[in-house]
Order: structure tokens, then sequence, then C-alpha cells
């Protein structure tokens, strides 16, 4: 008996440690409504802190209007469309992309609410005293009696999508999570988020990088309001992707606390908010989310939900690898060894430990799908093909299938062995393996089944040739439009005995050689799985005249522009030639051959690429040979080496050659005298005053060869740097001494000339060397008569050049 009382006392411990540990009654909407759970809606006052103007309260006992029972809707305040909607059918959030139920980490949980929505008030309702919309729900615990050292958690996961507003931070719009007792909040369990500003005053910004700190997003997806603010972008909807979070109600065994979640427009009301809450319905304590089954060598996440300020610890088993450790979340690489996984989340509130005996299985192979065949289209009916996997590690999810090798399909049949029918095309098998749901899913080799259609063997063209003795130019036969596989050439001499070439030949081009007399061709021409065919019939004649032959040089040559080249031709065989440019050609003969062998030496000078074709025949054969010799002209090359000036002795000069293209060259400068080097395209000149001018001559050699030359002059002023300016002009078009420009010598900086009219006005002014004065200003002709000038320039030696006088301007 005594057994018996103590089977029914475990029993009854069992039954009460069960209904302490149960989650309330449709705490996850899994009833889909608001059953036992309040909520409310309304509006802020503007310009407060939050501060409540009007609210409509629905109770958890009463039917819809008055509460939510049977409700699985409640509307925004004083509007038609949804505040408050239990989700029952899982989509993409259109600001987010993410899904409105979440499965997190392996966990799906089923149900889930959208509080809030991207409503604003209307512009009729936005006024002195009507702010942001802002609506909530609760539920209202009543905590089971029992131990307050046995967990009873709460674990919500959120979403939310929030409007960017420029205001103070507790005016912007935000997401809370609030849990209280009868005697206030508590704090380790509250939340609130929403998008943190900077600024002062009236001015406020977002916080962008402590905002993606938070985990926050930009949405690609515009806001749908307009809250009139012109320098407000319409990209300013920010998402913030599932979370989940935990908290301990184990000290509040026995007492009520109230979870509420709100989700509140920004109180001047011109910027949304709204979140999606989902709730496990598992209450007993904390718990590892991820594979029990772990893939060895391949990453594996575990999580547990966010603690509100909590600190987070784990234990691998050992020889796993730790990937990644973020808090509450992990990313651990397996190794071949089972073990266990703990976890523990603290904070001021709640101390939570939990573990999960973890397996592992073998990374999957894939293996090879096995059954390649080719058949013929339509040869047997309803034929069918068998494809086998092997070498698998793990279970077949599925078939697919594919006519391009890129798009791939889910095929019906299944199994470690199928037949495959109906196949119109070559098509391409594999099979989807995984070795368990945390392996990789992996793809088999290919089979493939190939479907060829009927064998065509085409025709063989030229249909009629004739060749002459020893011609191996022109002598080639060629099949074209056959479909299928060349199984070999044959010949006969009276189209009924034919035989196969050897050795074998499956090309499309067939060479005729060694013929004695007149013979037939033909070509067999197959697909695998299909019966072959037989090409057209080429007939080809042979004339017992030698085929000419000649040696022709240079084949293809390169010159430069304006260089003749040599074309030479050894007629060996032969009684003609011709010449497809003979007036482009010096010495190209007169066509006939008068003994041989015959030598041709002609010269060509093109101004251009150019092809010279020479056609040589030989009397009774119908052939010609024709060779063509190409000769490509280079572009002309031409180099500039500078224009002529003037400098002062000792003056250190730069010259630069420069050449007409972008082709690589050599320079070669002379005479070397004064020149620091004389190979490259910009040496140093420097010239005492022992000479009073040099002609400096350069030579640029490209690639090729071919050569440019050009030269410039160099004039030596021997008593050092000045500024020549002349004492008259005579602007009157005539090409003769029409403008006034000073002679610059050895002057390298802050050069400028200037010209004054008689009255001090200025009329002319440059900082360019070179640049003269034309006798216009401001658009007209200036009057003849005397003007004064001033020029001034610092010297290569860094002495400063004045010179100042009068010039007279005749007309």
């Amino acid at each position: 008996m005594k057994y018996l009382v103590i089977i029914i006392l475990s029993f009854q411990s069992l039954v009460a440690w069960g209904q302490n540990q149960a989650c309330p009654i449709n705490f996850n909407f899994s009833e889909s409504n608001l059953n036992h759970w309040f909520s409310y809606t309304g509006q802020f006052q503007r310009n407060t802190s939050r501060a409540i103007g009007t609210q409509t309260f629905y109770d958890s006992i009463s039917n819809f209007p008055n509460g939510t029972l049977g409700a699985n809707i409640i509307p925004e305040f004083g509007l038609s469309n949804n505040g408050i909607e239990v989700q029952t059918a899982n989509f993409k959030d259109q600001f987010g992309d993410f899904e409105t139920i979440p499965t997190i980490n392996g966990y799906y949980y089923g149900y889930s609410v959208k509080v809030g929505s991207s409503t604003i008030n209307s512009n009729q309702t936005r006024n002195t005293n009507n702010g942001g919309l802002f609506r909530g729900l609760g539920y209202t615990i009543n905590v089971p009696a029992g131990a307050s050292t046995e967990p009873y958690v709460v674990t919500y996961a959120y979403a939310m999508v929030l409007e960017s507003a420029s205001h103070v931070s507790d005016q912007v719009p935000m997401f809370t999570a609030t849990l209280t007792t009868s005697t206030g909040t508590i704090d380790c369990a509250n939340a609130m988020y929403y998008l943190p500003t900077n600024g002062s005053g009236n001015s406020f910004v977002l916080d962008v990088a402590a905002a993606k700190q938070k985990g926050f997003a930009l949405s690609n997806v515009p806001s749908p309001n307009a809250n009139g603010n012109s320098n407000d972008p319409q990209l300013r909807v920010w998402t913030k992707g599932w979370t989940e979070v935990i908290f301990d109600l184990a000290k509040y065994r026995g007492q009520q606390v109230t979870l509420t979640f709100e989700a509140d427009n920004c109180v001047p009301s011109g910027h949304f908010a709204y979140a999606y809450v989902a709730l496990k319905n598992i209450c007993e304590g904390l718990q590892i989310a991820g594979p029990i089954q772990a893939c060895v060598n391949g990453n594996q996440t575990y999580s547990i939900p966010e603690l509100t300020g909590g600190t987070y610890s784990w234990t691998i088993p050992t020889g796993w690898q730790m990937i990644t450790d973020s808090g509450n979340i992990i990313i651990v690489k397996p190794n071949a060894n089972p073990g266990t996984i703990r976890a523990r989340a603290t904070n001021n509130c709640a101390d939570l430990v939990t573990s999960v005996n973890v397996q592992v299985s073998p990374p999957t192979i894939a293996g090879a799908a096995i059954g390649d065949t080719a058949v013929c289209f339509g040869l047997i009916p309803n034929q069918q093909f068998p494809l086998q996997l092997t070498g698998n590690l793990g279970n077949i999810r599925n078939w697919i299938s594919s006519t391009d090798g890129i798009n791939w399909n889910p095929i019906t049949e299944n199994g470690n062995a199928i037949l495959v029918k109906d196949v119109l095309t070559t098509t391409y098998y594999k099979a989807l393996v995984q070795n368990g749901p945390a392996c990789n899913i992996d793809s088999s080799a290919v089979a493939t089944v190939t479907i060829n259609y009927k064998s065509v063997a085409g025709q063989i063209l030229p249909a009629n040739l004739d060749i002459c003795l020893d011609q191996n130019i022109d002598n080639v036969l060629q099949l074209r439009g056959s479909s299928g596989t060349v199984l070999n050439w044959q010949r006969s001499v009276d189209r009924i005995s034919w035989l196969n070439q050897l050795p074998t030949n499956q090309d499309t081009l067939q060479s005729v050689t060694g013929l004695t007399g007149r013979a037939y061709f033909r070509a067999i021409v197959s697909k695998t799985g299909c019966p072959s065919d037989t090409s057209t019939i080429a007939n080809v004649g042979i004339f017992n005249t030698a085929f000419p032959k000649a040696q022709i040089f240079p084949k293809d040559t390169s010159v430069c522009y304006g260089t003749p080249v040599l074309i030479s031709a050894n007629i060996q065989t032969g009684t003609s030639y011709t010449w497809s440019n003979p007036s482009a050609l010096f010495n190209g003969g007169n066509g006939l051959v008068n003994g041989l062998p015959f030598l041709i030496n002609a010269k060509a000078a093109p101004s251009k690429t150019t092809q010279y074709i020479i056609s040589i025949a030989n009397a009774g054969c119908p052939n010609l040979l024709n060779d063509t010799i190409n000769v490509k002209v280079t572009a002309p090359l031409s180099v500039y080496a500078g224009k002529d000036t003037s400098v002062a002795a000792n003056q250190p000069v730069q010259l630069n050659a420069l050449l007409s293209d972008e082709r690589m060259a050599t320079y070669l400068w002379s005479p070397s005298e004064g020149l620091d080097r004389t190979n490259i395209a910009n040496p140093i000149a420097t010239i005492g005053n022992n000479r009073d001018n040099i002609r400096y001559t350069v030579t640029a050699i490209d690639s090729m060869g071919c050569r440019a030359v050009d030269n410039m002059l160099i004039t030596i002023f021997k008593n050092g740097a000045d500024i020549f300016v002349p004492t008259g002009f005579t602007p009157n078009a005539d090409g003769k001494n029409d403008q006034l420009r000073p002679l610059v010598v050895g002057i390298t900086k802050n050069y400028y000339f200037s010209v004054y009219n008689r009255w001090g006005q200025q009329v002319f002014l440059t900082t360019e060397i070179g640049k003269g004065w034309d006798g216009i200003f401001q658009g007209k002709a200036q009057a003849s008569g005397a003007y004064v000038f001033l020029a001034e320039g610092t010297d290569f030696l860094g002495q400063k050049v004045i010179r100042k006088g009068t010039v007279v301007l005749i007309r």
C-alpha cells in the first residue's frame, strides 16, 4: 500500500510541476484572436513628453467593441484601419522584408501580433492639441505558485519598423515592452526601442551610427506619408529584424504581473511606428535553440533569447571550435565527437542555466547519378530510362532535372533508383542529398539522357571537282548541312562498290590526292542511338596535266611608309601568270613564262597595306595556282623637335620631341654639345656664351625601324636674361608687325607685360610669354600715339629683370 501512496504522491508532484510551468491561455495567440489580452488605442498631446490626450480601452473580459473577446483586430484610434492585428498567415513585411511570423534558429512561433501601422493623423486632425497615435496590448499573468528557485520564463520575439523623425528622443516613434506588478515596474524586464537623435533646441537629426549599432537598417521602400517637411527625405523608414527576449518570473510565484507591448508614433504625429510580437508557448525555463544533430565541420548556430541587461556564458564540447560568440548567439564548428552545450544568462533579476545534448553527423556526400544514355527520338515509343544514385552519404531529398544545365526543376520520381519517361530533349538529372537536417544539402554528379534526332548527312561541295596531277591546293571536299558525327568518308570508281577511307576520316573536310582516274566520294553520318545517313555524292575528275608550281616570297611583310619592297616569284611549273594589280608593280613582267624555272623580281611601293595576288596557269590544267603577298604598311611617322627659341647663355632649356602617335620609339639628338643626354625624348640643353646659336636635330626610330627627323634652332643671348620690347608696332592687319610682342630671354617665372595709355589706364596685361598686344582695348582699336610699357620677370638664376619705357602705335 505504501508503494501506491508513493506513486500517487509522485504523480501529484508531476502534475503540480506541470501546472506550475504551463504558459497562460492564448498567451501566444494560438486561438487566432486577442482572447485574455486587453488593448488600448489613443493619441498624445502635442508638444509633450508622451502625455496622453485621449484613449479608448478594450478589456479582456468583454466582447468587441468593449473588449477583446473574439476579436483579432483593433482599429486605430478614431480611424477605421487596423491598429492591432493578430497574424495567422506568414508573409514578408513591405519595409523590412522579414517574415511576419518568425522562425528563429529552428523554432517556428506559429502566430504573432502586429502592433501599430504606417498610418499617421490626417492634416485635419493635426492641431495644437492632437498628437501622434499610440496603441498597445497587454496580458495579466497569474504566475503559478511554487518555489522561487524554479524558473518560470516568458520568451517573446519582436521585429519593428520605425520612421525616422527629427525630434528629441522622447518624442520619436518607438516600441516598448513593459512588465509591471502591483507595486510598480520590473526594470530588468522593460525595454524601449527607438531611433536615437542628436541635437538641441528645435534641431535634431538621426544618429545613424547609433541606429546601426542597435541593429536598425534603412529600408529602400519610401515612406507612404508626406509629413509636410520639404527637407525630410522619403527614404526615412528604418527596420530591425526578429530578436528574441527572455525574462524570469520565478521570484513572482503566486503573484500577478502584467506584460504590455506598445507602439507609438512620434508625439507631433507625422511619423509612424509598428512592431510584430510573437510569444513562445514554453515557460518552464531557458532553452537553447539550434540543431540537436550537428554536422561535423559545418558551422552550426545556437542561441538563447536576449536577457535585458544580461551577460552570457557558453561551454561547448571538447574539440569543438567556437567561430563567433555574440553574447546570446554563438556559431560553432563541431568535430566528430558528440557532447553537451551549456548556456547561462544573468542579470540583476535572473540567473538562468540550460543545456542541450548534441549528436553529430558526418558531412553530406552527394555521390553520383548514373544512367547516361543516348537514344534516337521516337525510335522506341514510351521509352523509360533508369537512373540510380551511388556513393552517397545522406538521404535523397528529391531529384531535379534541367534541359540547359542552368535552370533546374524538381521531378516527381524519387528514391535511390528511379525511372524517367516522356523525355523529349536532352535532359540532365541529379539528386539533392542531405545527411541530417544540420548538414548542407549537396547535389550529385549529373546523369545525362541525350535525345538525338534523325541523322542528317548533308551535301558535299563542290558537287563536281576537277583536279590536276600533283594538285594539293583547292583539292578539298566539304560536307555541309550535316547533323551528327561523321563516321568516315567513302570512295568509289563506279558509284556501286564503296571503300572506306583509310585511315578513318571523321572530319567534315576530305582532301583528294593520289587519284589516277575519275572517282566518287560520300560521307557517312550518325547520331548515337540513331541510324546512320549517307551524304550526296561528289564527282571528282582528273586532268593528266601537272598543276602549276611556284615559290613566292616574301609571303607577308611589313614596311615603313614610303619604303619600296621586293616581291619575287620562282615558277617551276607553269606557262603564264597574271597579277591582280599590275599597275601597282614595277618590273612585274608581261605574263608569259619563257622558260623554267622562271624568276620574277617585281617592286612595289604601296602607300597603305595592300595585297598582291599572282595567278599562275599551266596549259592543259583548268585550275590556277593563286598566291597572295600581304604587304603591311605602317602609318607615317613624324616627330616634332619643338619651335625655335631664344635663351640666355648658360640657361638650361628643356627640349621635348613629340611623336605623331603613341607608338614606342627611340630617340637620338645631335649634336651632343650642351645636352645632358642624347638618347631620350626630352633632354636638357645648356649652351655657354661661346655660340650665337645652335641647331639640334632629333631622329625618332620606332620598333619597325621606321624613322622621322626634325630640328629646332636655339639662339643664345650672351648678355644674360632680358626682356626686349620693340619701340613701335603697326596693328593694321597686314601680317607684319601687327602685335607688340616682347622678346623674352632667360625669364622662367613671375613674368608679366603691361601697357598703359597716356592717362595711365592699363590697356593690356599678360603673364604668358610670347603673347602680345594687338592694339585693341575693350573691343576698340586704340589711337596712334605713345604708350608706356612695364615688363618684369625672374630669370633662371633667381634675379629679377624689370624693363619699362615707351612704345609708339602707328596706324
